[in-house]
């Protein structure tokens, strides 16, 4: 936990016991963050992930998409240098995927968090990278 890197997991790796506003505040917390502090940013990423009506919910009242925004929250909160996505959008619908995708990729690129994203989906990941790597059998087959 000391180290500036968070990961985004496919099975959203949420804490069952807090609400959504406290999964978002935890590495916050851990930092030692001033409550209000605390406040203003989880607010923001409320904002940000569409989901300010949800912050008193528990992840076992939220669906798959509504838990995984929940999870992108939470890694990005905190600005970490490096941020590692596990397939982050895939719980998502088509058109919300599109939305978040761009969202998601202005606020890393504007918090300048270098970023590795695992993903089956070609479109996404030309749309998020700045860089990629296309593997194959552990093989790089493809660079744009």
């Amino acid at each position: 936990e000391k180290r500036p890197v968070h990961t985004v997991f496919q099975s959203y790796a949420l804490f069952p016991h807090m609400t959504v506003r406290d999964n978002i505040a935890f590495p916050l917390k851990m930092a030692g963050w001033a409550a209000d502090r605390i406040a203003t940013q989880v607010d923001e990423l409320l904002e940000d992930v569409r989901l300010t009506q949800f912050g008193s919910r528990f992840p076992h009242e939220l669906s798959g998409g509504q838990r995984q925004r929940v999870a992108i929250a939470r890694a990005l909160v905190d600005r970490p240098r490096l941020l590692l996505l596990d397939e982050p959008l895939s719980a998502l619908d088509a058109k919300l995927r599109e939305q978040l995708r761009e969202e998601f990729k202005t606020r890393i690129t504007q918090a300048g968090i270098a970023t590795i994203l695992v993903t089956h989906d070609e479109a996404e990941a030309r749309a998020m990278a700045g860089h990629a790597w296309q593997l194959q059998d552990g093989q790089v087959i493809q660079l744009w």
